[in-house]
This record gives structure tokens, C-alpha cells and sequence, in this order.
């Protein structure tokens, strides 16, 4: 079990900076969007600080994927269909 969650974290990690440089941005461009540092943010693609939640919703909203693809949780990478609750 362990290593199921080691696996999924070490996929989250290279997935986010994956996405980044698929856009073509640097660390510091994602760091202002999640309002932290490029070091700060350095560590979190490096898996030295973890991402929160709310790191997490704003990647995927920015990067237009799931919290699940950047999990690991899926290799689906389009988005699920927004919710219809307010």
C-alpha cells in the first residue's frame, strides 16, 4: 500500500512540472499564479513541499486537466464535465 502512495505522489510531482514545461513557463510564472516564490515552488515540483488542495484545484483549472490526472489517479487528462451546483 505504501508503495502505491509513494508511486502516485512521485507521478503528481512529475506531472505538474511536466505540464509547466509543455507550456513553455518557468517556475516563477506558475509561482505567481499559486501567490508563492519560484524557490517555494521549486521545492513542490521537487517534492521537497507539498502541494495543498488549493495548489492543486488552481494547477488543474490553470493547466485545464482534473485533480485526478495530476494525482496520478487517471491518465485521462481532459477535464470532467463542470458541475451543474452552484
Amino acid at each position: 500500500m505504501a508503495y502505491g502512495i509513494i508511486a502516485l505522489v512521485m507521478t503528481m510531482y512529475l506531472r505538474i512540472r511536466d505540464l509547466r514545461e509543455d507550456a513553455d513557463l518557468t517556475q516563477k510564472q506558475i509561482a505567481e499564479l499559486l501567490n508563492t516564490n519560484q524557490s517555494n515552488y521549486s521545492k513542490t515540483e521537487r517534492g521537497l513541499k507539498a502541494l495543498s488542495l488549493e495548489e492543486a484545484v488552481k494547477l488543474a483549472q490553470f493547466y485545464e486537466t482534473s485533480v485526478d490526472y495530476l494525482l496520478g489517479l487517471t491518465d485521462q487528462r481532459e477535464p470532467y464535465p463542470k458541475s451543474r451546483r452552484k
